[in-house]
């Protein structure tokens, strides 16, 4: 398996209790796939949730398909 250079996910005690969250927010990583899941275009995602950069929605979702 290869492993990405940039991890756009991590988990931090100290941020919504060590939830997955998007490097440098507090958004859930759970969130945007409960949005796509919800009939959302990845473009309306990162419009309601700014501090999320495309890039990092990509690369989490190529993650969470790896698994």
């Amino acid at each position: 398996m290869v492993m990405p250079d940039h991890i756009p996910i991590h988990s931090d005690p100290d941020i919504l209790g060590g939830t997955l969250v998007f490097q440098g927010t507090r958004v859930p990583a759970q969130t945007l796939l409960d949005y796509l899941t919800g009939g959302f275009s990845l473009q309306e995602i990162l419009e309601y949730f700014p501090s999320i950069n495309e890039e990092d929605a990509r690369e989490s979702l190529k993650l969470a398909h790896a698994k």
